[in-house]
C-alpha cells in the first residue's frame, strides 16, 4: 500500500483556520451570555421586594443567582 503526502499529513491551514473558528465563536457566545445576565439582572431589579419574595429570592441576591453561583433551593437552605 501506498502512502502520498497529501494523506499523511492533513492541511495545516484548515486546522488552524478551525481553531480561530471556535476561538471566535466561544468569545461571542460569551459576549452573547453577558449581554442576557445584564438584561436579566436588569428585569429582576425592576421587580419589588413582593414578587422576588414570591419567585424565592432576596434583592441582594440577584446578581448571584443570574450568575449561578447561588441557586434559589441553596438560598432556602441557608435561611
Amino acid at each position: 500500500m501506498s502512502a502520498t503526502v497529501s494523506n499523511t499529513v492533513g492541511p495545516a491551514a484548515g486546522k488552524a483556520a478551525g481553531t480561530f473558528t471556535q476561538l471566535l465563536s466561544a468569545r461571542w457566545e460569551a459576549l452573547v451570555g453577558h449581554f442576557i445576565r445584564r438584561a436579566a439582572i436588569a428585569s429582576l431589579r425592576e421587580l419589588d421586594d413582593r414578587a422576588l419574595r414570591d419567585i424565592g429570592l432576596d434583592r441582594t441576591d440577584i446578581e448571584a443567582v443570574v450568575y449561578g453561583l447561588v441557586t434559589p433551593l441553596d438560598q432556602e437552605r441557608m435561611s
